[in-house]
């Protein structure tokens, strides 16, 4: 699997896994302070052959991945389910724990945020499926973003984050039940 795009990574572990995996190109940002200049250097990568933000799927993660959209509204988005990443040990999360074939999964979701989101999604959509105001809403969240490939959220970055990633009714249907099959099992 060749990607053409420059895949955004936070460090060299990760960059040696993705290289496993595929044939990219990375930049690595070194963990969670982004700083000025490797912005600019993912900026310019942008401008160029285009990105591919691909983070852990933890807090630092989704730091760096929110600093790099506010920088680039339009950069694309690969995510890695957390159970994807967790080292066989348990000691840790991260890219670089992940097989090859979840990498190879991800990066075939590549997501770009719409620009102008539709806000299709509401509050309600999401209270009706008990992802707000649920004792269990962290864990469905979670397990939806899994499901549709666009990482974990609170519920009000679900909704930006349904809309950005153009998330259909008809894709909402399908996760919805694949997760109520889930917790039935």
């Amino acid at each position: 699997m060749n990607i053409r795009e420059i895949i955004v990574v936070e460090g060299k572990d990760d960059t040696v896994a993705i290289k496993r995996a595929v044939q990219a190109d990375t930049i690595e940002t070194n963990g969670s302070a982004l700083s000025k200049e490797t912005l600019r250097v993912i900026k310019r990568a942008h401008e160029t052959r285009g990105v591919i933000v691909f983070t852990d799927p933890d807090y630092p993660g989704r730091r760096i991945r929110a600093l790099i959209e506010q920088a680039i509204p339009d950069v694309k988005h690969a995510f890695l389910p957390k159970k994807e990443a967790i080292a066989k040990n348990g000691s840790g999360v991260g890219i670089e724990h992940a097989t090859n074939e979840a990498i190879q999964q991800a990066l075939r979701h590549v997501y770009t945020p719409e620009e102008r989101p539709a806000n299709r999604f509401t509050n309600q959509h999401l209270l009706n499926a008990k992802l707000l105001g649920h004792p269990d809403a962290a864990a469905r969240r979670e397990r939806l973003g899994d499901i549709l490939q666009i990482g974990y959220t609170n519920g009000k970055q679900l909704l930006k984050r349904l809309d950005a990633f153009r998330v259909t009714e008809e894709e909402w249907q399908h996760a919805l039940q694949a997760l109520e099959q889930e917790e039935t099992r």
